[in-house]
């Protein structure tokens, strides 16, 4: 498995992981698929100190396994220094250590980036999730309650931290 920022190639496997997720679970509030062109503006939105980056099996067809980024926390600037993670892996390729590499690769991007905290937060009953940021030294520091509603439920959101 190689682990590597992400370009412009690796858009449409990102987006068939993501509205995958959109359509099947709960790991993401977004309630329709996102369009090429949405993804494309994430890209754009996905450089510098907020980096994105793949996973992809190597091989004769290098194929994106996963992808993670660092997001702004929130806009204003007080916030510059907390950064949001997100991680989503193939649905064909969880429970492999897929999720785990890309969120040890964008801590270590956070911290050459001189971010002093990271978020993350897990929506509805995501075990995978809550376990990963854990097994990483995140630590569950709130829940919203029922903040999101998808699939005709009313959803939690777990708030994860690390301090880097």
């Amino acid at each position: 498995m190689e682990l590597r920022q992400v370009t412009e190639h690796d858009l449409e496997a990102i987006r068939s992981i993501y509205n995958h997720e959109v359509v099947n679970s709960t790991s993401t509030f977004d309630l329709r698929p996102r369009t090429s062109e949405e993804q494309k503006l994430w890209f754009d939105t996905h450089v510098g100190a907020y980096v994105a980056v793949v996973a992809s099996l190597t091989g004769a067809a290098s194929e994106v396994v996963g992808f993670g980024s660092l997001s702004p926390y929130r806009e204003r600037p007080a916030y510059r220094g907390t950064a949001e993670v997100s991680v989503y892996v193939h649905h064909s390729h969880k429970r492999k250590g897929i999720g785990q590499a890309i969120l040890n690769e964008l801590v270590k991007n956070a911290q050459q980036h001189g971010f002093h905290t990271l978020i993350a937060r897990v929506s509805g009953p995501n075990d995978a999730s809550h376990a990963l940021f854990m097994a990483l030294g995140f630590e569950k520091v709130g829940v919203e309650k029922a903040v999101g509603r998808k699939f005709n439920k009313w959803l939690d959101c777990a708030i994860y931290q690390k301090m880097l």
